[in-house]
């Protein structure tokens, strides 16, 4: 009876071929264990040390207004504005210029990714700090909605434009297509506490459509959203679809009431 050889060559090529097997084994287990860590730091890492930073600041921005005078949601004069009016809120109903005086006393001009505000949605849950600009590592990473530089400021004529995470980071306008007309937007300031209501929402353009954030907000990509005339605005813009940045979805809201601080 012949006996088979085995030669030393086949045995080494066959211990190469484990060992290959076995190191890609490893490179796979581990590159699985550092994605994993990473999908675990942004969703859930990002957003926990994000809630809470955006919380400190608008528990210190209470504070701040308090100890300087009018309560948080204090009990000064309220001046009702009609939807959509190209009319400056002052002068809508009785003691409405004695609003507008007390609310343009406290307009400040906040410094670069200086949170000044504190935006509050009810029907979200919301309430987060308002920042100057739209810099994600030093504004919208911190868990803030960010003011776009250049347009009005709150209760003022024109846009009030703001930006805010919908993914990662306090994700803070994750449920932004949650609202419906007539849903209450209100805008906190150490001068007054300026409340809007849901008009419009065009649920997505493009990334670039610059004319959802003009003083007469309207799409440039989809023109049959927006508005024609001057007025008191607010635009909220996020990315959507949800975990991709390609398109931008739009809410507006109009200036309804004036709540002066005092």
């Amino acid at each position: 009876m012949r006996v088979p050889v085995v030669q030393h060559s086949t045995r080494r090529r066959s211990a190469r071929r484990r060992r290959v097997l076995w190191s890609g084994g490893e490179v796979l287990v581990t590159v699985g264990v550092v994605l994993l860590l990473l999908v675990v730091h942004q969703l859930w890492w990002t957003n926990r040390e994000a809630r809470r930073g955006a919380e400190r600041k608008v528990e210190a921005l209470e504070r701040e207004w308090r100890t300087g005078g009018g309560g948080a949601g204090g009990g000064g004069s309220v001046t009702s504005v009609p939807a959509g009016s190209a009319q400056p809120y002052g002068d809508a109903g009785t003691g409405g210029r004695t609003s507008q005086r007390a609310a343009d006393a406290g307009q400040v001009r906040p410094s670069w990714s200086q949170a000044y505000a504190v935006l509050i949605i009810p029907r979200l849950g919301l309430r987060v700090p308002v920042a100057e600009g739209v810099s994600k590592q030093d504004v919208l990473n911190r868990g803030y909605v960010g003011h776009y530089r250049g347009t009005a400021q709150p209760g003022q004529e024109g846009n009030f434009a703001l930006a805010g995470h919908r993914n990662t980071h306090g994700e803070p306008f994750r449920y932004l297509n949650r609202l419906r007309m007539k849903d209450l937007v209100e805008v906190e300031t150490s001068a007054a506490t300026y409340t809007y209501a849901v008009d419009q929402t065009l649920p997505q353009t493009s990334a670039r459509d610059s004319g959802v954030i003009r003083p007469i907000p309207r799409s440039i990509d989809r023109p049959a959203y927006g508005y024609s005339r001057p007025g008191y605005y607010v635009t909220l813009t996020t990315c959507t679809p949800e975990f991709t940045s390609r398109y931008r979805m739009v809410v507006w809201g109009l200036l309804v009431s004036v709540r002066a601080r005092g």
